[in-house]
């Protein structure tokens, strides 16, 4: 069994730092195109590059055996066409906070109300001037980060370890705009981690979603922001443990 972990948006295959040396082997982390030295236009990706990006590093890291997919926020948004392109292998699925559009819906459907009537308008903006978008990577004053995600405030080492620009990198807005089918899944067990003080994405937003999931579906519920992964990785590992035994 491999265990394939992706990750979010605006961030690399680093996000799981704190995560891979307290997990099995045979686990490794994903870079989605455009980040660390995998090269890609921003501006266009879309989320079938993305799958195809996946699955290729699958077919060259991973064995014949089965495998499970960890995907974290935006990095939900892959994982129905990797199952698919991988014909049945799938094992089983571990979400975080990740986006689960309506069937056929897209990543933007599951941001907040106001972030993204606030993306539309500055796409619509930058198309009538002929310009593109990206998500700005690491802020000039970090210090924006500490309060940024839900639960308490990053201690600085934390805060730190967000903002490395190894990990904190532009990203594409674009694939937010790509439909995706869950149905996709269908069979394969999932488990959705909710996490309860998350601010990114809230625990209501989260709640819709793990129900919009094709059984059999697993929810657990933790007292966590949005980056439960990096803030508590042991509690993390644990739940991915249980998902591979």
């Amino acid at each position: 069994m491999t265990v394939v972990l992706v990750h979010g948006g605006g961030t690399t295959a680093r996000f799981w730092d704190r995560v891979l040396p307290l997990l099995r082997t045979g686990t490794f982390a994903v870079d989605l195109p455009g980040r660390a030295d995998r090269p890609a236009d921003l501006a266009t990706l879309s989320v079938d590059e993305e799958v195809a990006s996946v699955v290729a590093d699958i077919g060259s890291k991973a064995g014949d055996g089965p495998i499970v997919l960890v995907a974290h926020s935006s990095g939900g948004l892959v994982v129905p066409g990797v199952v698919s392109a991988l014909g049945g292998r799938v094992s089983s699925i571990l979400l975080n906070a990740a986006l689960v559009p309506a069937e056929g819906g897209c990543g933007i459907d599951c941001m907040k109300e106001r972030h993204r009537e606030g993306l539309v308008l500055a796409l619509r903006a930058a198309e009538r001037d002929g310009r593109t978008i990206t998500l700005p990577g690491t802020p000039p004053d970090p210090e924006s980060l500490r309060h940024a995600y839900g639960d308490d405030p990053l201690d600085d080492e934390t805060l730190a370890f967000v903002a490395d620009p190894v990990r904190c990198v532009e990203d594409t807005v674009h694939h937010y705009f790509q439909p995706v089918h869950w149905s996709a899944v269908a069979g394969v067990p999932i488990t959705y981690v909710l996490n309860e003080q998350d601010r990114p994405v809230p625990a209501a937003t989260q709640e819709v979603m793990a129900r919009r999931l094709p059984d059999p579906v697993t929810v657990i519920r933790v007292d966590s922001g949005h980056l439960f992964p990096v803030t508590a990785p042991a509690a993390f590992a644990e739940i991915v443990a249980g998902v591979t035994s």
